[in-house]
């Protein structure tokens, strides 16, 4: 068994702000082999590295620009431009409710300046650290609500592939994954925008996880990456792998489940090392999303896989 890989969730977001820079620069010295882009456009088409599509639970925008929600009470990136963005400070992810942080442990809010970047800035970012360290970590961007995009005007995943084709990634060799939850996006950028890069399906919890549906996903996808609750069957006595990871090796297909968080730990975990060891060794995945990089490179290391 290969040795899984780690994909840092939105960098090492468990110790700094999601999707910041220095979080990526973390993530990538604690020896991350991928750092996750989750990309979406501003109003003027510049692609910018950020989980949700508005721009309200991780930045300052209510302060700044108090008088540009839309009627829902969200303030959405499509409606500001790159440079506006760029004005905001990042801070820890509010939790929806009395807009305290979402994990009360991590990096506190009142502290740091932390910027949104642009996807094509991450990139020279990763490329430049490689470049000084001599590794070779690869990049793991998401194309965020194609659909919505579209509707505004915005070919998200062309847009992305142009980026990612002049910066090096245009094949299944380079050290990049892309994935999607929307499945017939994703089906678009491999059979109508010839994408030959590797793909991955993001799959949620509703979705269908049998072997047909698995079967139609390898005729134009690489892997799969859903949420490890459903690689496992909870029984009285613990929890065993459940087939999922097993017909999905089958039929070519890689495995990288999210997300795995030491301070998210579920009912059966005993501790978050013993959980990682578990995926790894026991189910079989071939990578997997986390918010501690530095934890899951130290289990990886000391498995005997090879």
């Amino acid at each position: 068994m290969a040795k899984p890989s780690v994909i840092a969730h939105r960098g090492a977001s468990g110790y700094l702000p999601e999707h910041t820079q220095e979080s990526k620069v973390l993530a990538h010295a604690m020896g991350a082999d991928f750092l996750e882009q989750d990309v979406i456009a501003s109003r003027d088409g510049v692609l910018i590295v950020l989980h949700d599509i508005y721009l309200d639970a991780v930045t300052d925008v209510a302060l700044r620009y108090p008088n540009r929600a839309r009627d829902d009470g969200h303030f959405y990136a499509i409606d500001f431009d790159y440079a506006e963005i760029q004005a905001l400070s990042v801070h820890e992810r509010s939790n929806g409710s009395n807009d305290g942080p979402l994990f009360p442990g991590r990096f506190p809010r009142e502290l740091g300046q932390f910027k949104v970047a642009s996807l094509e800035a991450e990139i020279e970012l990763v490329q430049g650290l490689n470049s000084t360290t001599g590794r070779g970590a690869g990049i793991y961007p998401e194309i965020k609500d194609p659909a919505w995009h579209h509707q505004h005007g915005i070919d998200l995943a062309r847009s992305m592939l142009t980026l990612l084709q002049a910066s090096g990634y245009s094949s299944a060799s380079e050290q990049i994954f892309l994935q999607c939850f929307d499945a017939t996006e994703l089906r678009r950028v491999r059979n109508e925008l010839g994408a030959s890069i590797q793909l991955v399906q993001l799959l949620g919890r509703e979705d269908d996880h049998s072997e047909s549906a698995l079967r139609k996903i390898s005729t134009y996808a690489d892997g799969i990456g859903p949420s490890y609750f459903d690689l496992i069957e909870v029984t009285n006595t613990g929890i065993k792998p459940s087939a999922l990871c097993s017909i999905a090796h089958d039929l070519g297909l890689v495995v990288h489940p999210y997300t795995f968080r030491r301070d998210q730990l579920p009912p059966f975990a005993t501790s978050f090392p013993e959980l990682l060891q578990f995926f790894m060794a026991e189910v079989g995945v071939d990578g997997l999303f986390t918010d501690f990089t530095d934890i899951a490179v130290g289990v990886r290391d000391r498995l005997n896989l090879d």
